[in-house]
C-alpha cells in the first residue's frame, strides 16, 4: 500500500472496523456499540434515542437539541 492510500483509510470517519465510536458527530443506529455508547452519553432508551433520530436525523447535535427540549 502506498503512503496515500494509508492515511485515507486511517482518516476515513466511517470505518467500520474501527469500534471506538470516532466520529462522534453522527449517530448510527445500525450498529449495536453506537446505539449503547448513545443512550448511555444521553441517558435515554433505545427507543427514545430512535425517535430523536427518526424526527431529526442522525445529527448527534441536533438529537442533543431534540432530547433536550
Amino acid at each position: 500500500m502506498n503512503g496515500s492510500y494509508r492515511r485515507w483509510k486511517r482518516n476515513m470517519s466511517d470505518n467500520l472496523t474501527k469500534r471506538d465510536q470516532r466520529d462522534r458527530s453522527k449517530i448510527n443506529m445500525h450498529e449495536e456499540f453506537e446505539v449503547k455508547y448513545w443512550t448511555k452519553q444521553l441517558g435515554v432508551s433505545k427507543d427514545e434515542l430512535q425517535k430523536a433520530v427518526d424526527k431529526v436525523g442522525n445529527s448527534a447535535a441536533a438529537v442533543r437539541k431534540e432530547l433536550a427540549a
